[in-house]
């Protein structure tokens, strides 16, 4: 009775500081800074059209629901993920979780983005100065999960977040918390989810490449360095409900039907589908959908998800193979191909 009263304030406080982010960012859609924390990870959530808030599990779940990351059947996780995004940028990934009993669950992640070098340009020189710069974007993230009952777990991860251009930087704190329910209203397989995602303060940029040379006025002296004060920027904070059914056709076949509702607080609401079929817990094929009815159809960047996943045992190891495709409306861009090797001990 205590975890069902824990769990009702904390699902009432998601959806209501869930509801005052999403209100405070009505009219200020496509400004929020911090944009890698939106960029999905993991083949198989990716190939459900990122509907995973609910049913992935383990270290898989670190990013779409710390809840579940206690989930895992494994004392020991590990998993990599690579992803070649939008612009010939890179998206790497890599996590690992550990059970510690009644304790609950520690998690580790770290993901980077890839993006190159960047030849730098001035005003003197719009073609180039003959120097280069590679951003760096990072984001290193601690996550702790416990299970409250055979039902009901819980998740929080707190993200350090750390973005260098050049000669200017900035850093700050994110935190995501998740709620899972299995078995929800005593129906054997179905599944409620919910989480608050990139809850943090605003960032903002500083260091030398703020400097600029400048006269001031009314006083007679050498032109001196004077810094801009950036503005500050918000981060983009979500609120995610999700709803799945995990269905036992036979002894080795099983379908996962898998749903989410996300509302952005500086973005469009999206609805996600996903299904999952499984053939005796070693092969897996997947496929998603996203839609934005508020968005017209030209701006809608992603469209059919699709993928393949492989868990195969070797005496307690599980070694495990993800794969996932994601179509991108955008001119001159390519489809996403998302590739994920775990292991689980």
């Amino acid at each position: 009775m205590k975890y069902k009263k824990l769990v009702s304030i904390l699902l009432f406080f998601l959806l209501l500081f869930g509801t005052v982010f999403a209100q405070a960012g009505a009219n200020r859609k496509g400004t929020a800074g911090a944009a890698e924390l939106m960029i999905p990870v993991g083949a198989r959530g990716i190939s459900m059209a990122g509907s995973a808030v609910v049913d992935a599990v383990g270290v898989d779940a670190i990013y779409w629901n710390p809840a579940n990351l206690a989930r895992s059947s494994h004392s020991f996780e590990v998993s990599f993920s690579h992803m070649e995004y939008l612009a010939d940028i890179g998206v790497e990934y890599g996590a690992l979780g550990l059970a510690l009993g009644e304790f609950g669950s520690l998690g580790l992640s770290i993901k980077a983005l890839s993006i190159g070098d960047i030849v730098k340009t001035t005003n003197e020189y719009p073609d180039g100065t003959g120097q280069t710069f590679s951003p760096q974007f990072v984001t290193i993230g601690l996550t702790y999960s416990k299970l409250l009952s055979d039902r009901v777990s819980v998740g929080l991860t707190a993200n350090y977040i750390s973005e260098t251009l050049d000669l200017v930087s900035a850093s700050g704190l994110s935190f995501d918390i998740g709620v899972a329910y299995s078995n929800l209203a005593s129906v054997n397989g179905l599944s409620l989810a919910v989480t608050l995602k990139n809850l943090g303060p605003d960032m903002k940029f500083d260091g030398s490449g703020l400097l600029v040379l400048a006269d001031q006025d009314g006083v007679k002296r050498d032109p001196q360095y004077y810094k801009i004060d950036a503005a500050g920027f918000a981060l983009p904070t979500t609120l995610e409900i999700g709803l799945g059914y995990q269905y036992s056709i036979n002894d080795v076949n099983m379908l996962q039907v898998a749903s989410s509702f996300t509302n952005h607080n500086f973005y469009e609401d999206e609805y996600k589908f996903g299904l999952e079929y499984a053939y005796n817990d070693f092969l897996f094929v997947r496929g998603g959908y996203t839609m934005m009815p508020e968005l017209d159809a030209d701006y809608q960047v992603y469209g059919l998800t699709a993928g393949v996943g492989l868990n195969y045992m070797v005496n307690d190891v599980a070694l495990k193979f993800d794969y996932a495709f994601r179509d991108v409306d955008l001119p001159g861009a390519d489809a996403q191909h998302i590739v994920t090797l775990g292991l689980g001990f």
